[in-house]
């Protein structure tokens, strides 16, 4: 069995104030350090080989820079340790942190991957471009394996040119392009005063195929049996609540009693949200097999060309759900169906309710109007 766990770390502190950081389009950036309610060493135990069925792709972020929380190099370690690959996204620049987290892995570094955040302006406005791609090479002269992506957004549009100059001479290769919502009204629009189709006009000079995967992805409301939830989850590494996907399905606290099984539960064709809110990190690895063949998670961010990857990491990340995990038999494929279906009905219900309010108050607007 391989599985992926998407991990939010507890901490909201960032020494960057990028634009469009949802946090800050949603007024929520608190400069929290946040606080873990386990140890590095519960976690690590708690997701053994043993537990999660196999090697699994372990992605930590956090809502600030990830690297700032301090527990962190340690539970890298302690998740290195059961097996696992690991994806760290990063902004790129607290250059001891790197350090630290370095030495604290050294044995287990063809099985981590950075994710760096190429914020480009922030970068040039606090002189930190040359320290951003010192510790790129830093981690891949280490042996780690590094994904540069940068956010599309309009005031990236001019410095275009110069951010595929920097990326060349410095990664051997143009970033991949990540698509930029516009949450500041919880919205799913692109962040852009361009048309979609100049907006990926642009994007697609990247040549990205992440960027590619994702606006054919966009706002597309998926139907079909998912198994997120099984194959994958998200994770609240503060609390260990385990959810299916984004707080789909049942949430369950996996640290409490690591020795326990993990009861992984498919959402199915339930799936409350009104598209796959990260369909490059679920779709791509196979959540959905009715919709393979798709380009791999490593495919999608990997430039084979520039040698992003280390040998171990390329094999891993290519792989998908379907290659390793059997599937579920229509028989349980039905149970979880009926189960899921139960778990949304508070939600269904808090829908139902809204709607109520919402016709009524409008109905009394319009007597007093009238």
């Amino acid at each position: 069995m391989r599985r992926f766990l998407e991990c939010l770390i507890p901490n909201s502190t960032c020494n960057l104030e990028c634009s469009y950081c949802y946090l800050i389009q949603q007024g929520r950036r608190k400069q929290d350090p946040g606080h873990y309610n386990y140890s590095p060493e519960i976690i690590g135990k708690s997701l053994s080989k043993k537990r999660l069925g196999g090697t699994s792709l372990i992605s930590m972020t956090a809502q600030g820079e990830t690297l700032l929380s301090k527990e962190l190099p340690q539970i890298t370690k302690e998740i290195l340790k059961q097996g696992h690959f690991v994806n760290i996204t990063t902004n790129g620049t607290i250059s001891n942190k790197f350090d630290v987290l370095l030495n604290e892995t050294e044995g287990y570094h063809n099985h981590l991957h950075f994710s760096f955040s190429f914020h480009y302006i922030e970068l040039k406005k606090r002189n930190l471009l040359e320290t951003f791609f010192k510790n790129i090479r830093k981690v891949r002269e280490a042996g780690c394996s590094i994904l540069l992506q940068i956010n599309l957004v309009d005031e990236y549009i001019p410095y275009w040119e110069d951010i595929k100059k920097l990326s060349l001479e410095h990664v051997g290769a143009l970033p991949q392009v990540a698509l930029t919502r516009d949450e500041s009204n919880n919205t799913f629009t692109p962040m852009t005063k361009l048309s979609f189709e100049e907006y990926k006009h642009i994007g697609s000079e990247m040549n990205s195929p992440l960027f590619e995967f994702t606006c054919k992805n966009f706002m597309v409301k998926r139907k079909e049996f998912c198994y997120a939830g099984y194959w994958s989850a998200t994770l609240d590494m503060a609390s260990g609540i385990l959810t299916g996907c984004y707080g789909n399905g049942f949430k369950y606290n996996i640290f409490e009693k690591p020795e326990e099984p993990i009861p992984f539960h498919p959402i199915g064709r339930n799936c409350t949200c009104k598209y796959c809110l990260n369909s490059s990190h679920f779709l791509s690895q196979g959540c959905i097999p009715s919709l393979m063949p798709l380009p791999s998670y490593g495919q999608l961010r990997n430039r084979k060309e520039a040698h992003w990857y280390t040998k171990e990491m390329e094999e891993f990340l290519y792989e998908q759900f379907e290659d390793v995990n059997p599937p579920i038999k229509f028989i349980q494929k039905t149970e979880f169906e009926i189960t899921s279906f139960f778990t949304h009905i508070p939600f269904l219900f808090r829908k139902f309710i809204f709607r109520l309010h919402f016709r009524n108050a409008l109905q009394r607007l319009i007597k007093i109007i009238s």
